[in-house]
């Protein structure tokens, strides 16, 4: 009997490149408030703990509560109606996860983006191979908490020992260890593999071929 079923991806730099898109909205949002606009290598080493301390850490030092607020807002309305300008999966994902999807595993989305988001982008790009999204909402803690990675494997009928996290930064390894999962990190995202290696990461995995390869042979067990 095989004794692990189950993927459960981090959404933003490790399926989807949506850098780009973020980058132009934060920016959009300092624009706005008159405060200077940051890199999109600042917006990458900011991004992992939702929007809110997205945005938090793209103000200026010495913002109030108030003006990040403000920007925050902006920053959402903008994102809205632009979160896929430009944001597509990474080369190589669609086919791994129909590779995945055929072989019978379950697989779910676990991000800090807002919930409603978070599934909209599933349906956009994962419908056919994602059947859950899990994402930020009021009434589970965001990760590193593992409550939204443990209601995704409710949902999918699994259990820790029959799951997977793979994920692209810090965050996503203290989610994988809060909530008993084995843990791949990936680093063609928002941290490079010297990164993801310091903050604990048992594996790390260069490339989307090279991920697939190292989770078809975890699925042997």
């Amino acid at each position: 009997m095989q004794t692990k079923k189950a993927v459960i991806w981090d959404l933003d730099g490790t399926l989807l490149d949506t850098l780009q898109d973020l980058t132009a909205a934060v920016n959009f949002a300092l624009t706005q408030g008159g405060y200077p606009v940051r890199t999109i290598h600042e917006v990458r080493a900011f991004v992992g703990n939702g929007v809110a301390k997205l945005i938090e850490r793209a103000m200026p030092a010495g913002a109030s509560a108030q003006q990040v607020a403000e920007a925050l807002a902006v920053f959402r309305q903008y994102y809205a109606v632009h979160s896929v300008d430009v944001t597509a999966p990474y080369e190589g994902i669609p086919a791994g996860l129909e590779a995945l999807r055929d072989a019978g595993v379950k697989m779910a989305v676990v991000s800090n983006k807002l919930e409603p988001a978070v599934e909209a982008l599933r349906q956009r790009f994962f419908a056919d191979t994602i059947a859950v999204a899990a994402g930020d909402v009021p009434t589970r803690p965001a990760k590193p908490a593992p409550d939204s990675t443990l209601w995704a494997m409710e949902q999918l009928g699994v259990t820790a020992e029959e799951t997977l996290f793979v994920g692209d930064s810090e965050v996503d390894i203290l989610t994988a260890r809060h909530a008993g999962v084995d843990c791949l990190a990936v680093s063609w995202g928002f941290r490079d593999k010297e990164c993801l290696l310091g903050q604990g990461a048992a594996a790390v995995a260069d490339t989307p071929a090279e991920a697939f390869a190292w989770i078809h042979n975890w699925l042997k067990g």
